[in-house]
C-alpha cells in the first residue's frame, strides 16, 4: 500500500482547503517574511540597573545618600537611553531622602546611641547566665551542667532541677582573661561564697556540688562580665530536689546565730597549712592554732551574747564550756617548741571540737543533726590526731 508523501509548504493540508482568490498580504512563498527581520515582535526597552539599585537601598534604608544619589544618577540614564525604571529611580530617591531625615534626626537626639546601647544591654542578657538571681532554680537544655549552653529553663526549686543560683559576681574589665583564668577566679570564689547561701554544711546533700556559669570570648566583647555560682549534682545525669537554701531568709534568729558563730571556727579551720604532717611544718601548724584559738574566742563570745530559746539554751551552754576548754589546748599548741608537745594539744583539743558534740544543740536548734561525709584525700574529715593529715574540715 503506498504512502502519500506528508503535505509541503506548496501543498494544502487536508482535510482543509485552501483559500483561493483573495489577495494575500506578504509575497508568496513557502514562509512569509517580517518587517523586522526574524522577531515577530518590537523588542521592549531595558531597565535600568541603577534605578534596581537605587530603589532596593531606599527600601532597606542602608546607605540613604547613596540611594539618593544613584537615583538622580538613574532618572539622568533613563532621559539619554530611553530606558525604562523611571518610577523605581523616583521611589529609591524618596526614600533614601526619608532614610537621610531619620538618620539625622537620630543623630541629632543621640537616639542612635541609645539604640545602640539598649542592643548591648540586650545581647548581655542573652549572654550572662541568662538573668538568674540568687534562689532560682533551673534546667539546662541538655540536662548537663558542663560544657557550652545558650539557654536555661527557670523551674520551681521544689521540684527536681539541675542547678540553683547561690550567688554571683562580676569580673573586672578589660581585655577577656582567657577560659583559664575565669575558670580559676570562678572555682576561688565560688566555693568561698558558698556558705553564705548555705550556712548549714549539715544540711547540703552528698549528691550537691558547685559548679559556675562563665562569660565566654564571644559574650565578653558585649560586656558580659558575670559569673554565675550555682548548685548541681556530681552525677551528669542526676538532679536535686528542694532548695538548699540555708540563710536568713529560711533561718530563725537561734539557727542563724549559731551557724554565724560556727562559721568562724570553721573558717579558721580551713585555714591549716598545706604540709600534710606536723614535722614538715611546725612553725606553720603553730601559727594555724594561733588561728583557731582567735575563731575559737569568738565563736564562743557570739554565742554567749545571743540569748538562745530555753529550749536550746542548755545544750548551748555545754557546748560552750567544750569550746572554751578545747581553747585552752589550741592555745598550748601555738606556744609548743616541738613536734610531740604539738601533738598532745592539738589530738586533745581537737578531740573537744568533734563533731558529734554539737548534735544536741542542733537538734534543740532545729537544724541538721547528721555530720557531713569528708574524702579523706582532699584534707578534710574528723582526723585522728596522726599528724595533721585530714583533719581541716570540722563543722560545728
Amino acid at each position: 500500500m503506498a504512502i502519500p508523501p506528508p503535505p509541503g509548504p506548496d501543498q494544502p493540508q487536508p482535510p482543509y482547503p485552501s483559500y483561493q482568490g483573495h489577495p494575500q498580504p506578504y509575497p508568496q512563498g513557502p514562509y512569509a517574511s517580517w518587517p523586522q527581520g526574524y522577531s515577530p515582535y518590537n523588542r521592549p526597552a531595558p531597565v535600568n540597573g541603577v534605578a534596581i539599585a537605587s530603589l532596593v537601598l531606599g527600601v532597606l534604608c542602608f546607605l540613604p545618600g547613596l540611594g539618593l544619589v544613584l537615583g538622580v544618577a538613574a532618572l539622568v540614564q533613563i532621559r539619554k537611553k530611553g530606558e525604562r525604571g523611571k518610577g523605581m529611580a523616583i521611589a529609591g530617591s524618596v526614600l533614601s531622602t526619608v532614610g537621610l531625615a531619620l538618620w539625622a534626626l537620630l543623630l541629632g537626639t543621640n537616639g542612635l546611641s541609645d539604640a545602640w546601647d539598649g542592643f548591648k544591654d540586650a545581647a548581655k542578657e542573652n549572654n550572662s547566665t541568662f538573668s538568674l538571681v540568687k534562689g532560682d532554680c533551673f534546667n539546662a537544655p541538655d540536662g548537663s551542667l558542663e560544657g557550652f549552653t545558650y539557654d536555661v529553663d527557670p523551674v520551681p526549686c521544689a521540684g527536681a532541677h539541675d542547678g540553683e543560683v547561690f550567688a554571683s559576681f562580676k569580673l573586672p574589665a578589660g581585655a577577656y582573661p582567657g577560659d583559664d583564668r575565669v575558670t580559676e577566679v570562678a572555682d576561688d570564689k565560688c566555693y568561698a561564697l558558698e556558705d553564705r547561701y548555705a550556712m548549714d554544711a549539715w544540711a547540703l546533700p552528698d549528691e550537691a556540688d558547685v559548679y559556675y556559669l562563665t562569660p565566654t570570648s564571644q559574650s565578653w566583647r558585649l560586656g558580659d562580665r558575670e559569673v554565675t555560682c550555682v548548685f548541681g549534682s556530681v552525677d551528669p545525669d542526676g538532679t536535686l530536689t528542694g532548695s538548699l537554701r540555708k540563710d536568713e531568709t529560711t533561718l530563725d534568729a537561734d539557727q542563724l546565730a549559731y551557724l554565724k558563730a560556727a562559721h568562724v571556727l570553721n573558717a579558721a579551720m580551713d585555714t591549716a597549712p598545706d604540709d600534710a604532717y606536723v614535722d614538715d611544718d611546725l612553725p606553720g601548724y603553730r601559727a594555724w592554732a594561733r588561728r583557731v584559738t582567735v575563731a575559737l574566742d569568738e565563736q564562743t563570745r557570739l554565742l554567749t551574747e545571743h540569748r538562745f530559746a530555753p529550749a536550746a539554751s542548755p545544750s548551748v551552754a555545754d557546748l560552750v564550756k567544750n569550746l572554751r576548754s578545747a581553747r585552752e589546748e589550741w592555745a598550748k599548741a601555738a606556744e609548743s617548741t616541738d613536734v610531740d608537745t604539738f601533738y598532745d594539744h592539738y589530738d586533745t583539743g581537737n578531740a573537744l571540737l568533734d563533731a558529734e558534740r554539737t548534735v544536741t544543740p542542733r537538734k534543740a536548734l532545729g537544724l541538721a543533726t547528721t555530720p557531713p561525709s569528708y574524702d579523706p584525700e582532699g584534707g578534710s574529715g574528723g582526723g585522728d590526731g596522726g599528724g595533721g593529715e585530714g583533719d581541716t574540715g570540722i563543722e560545728v
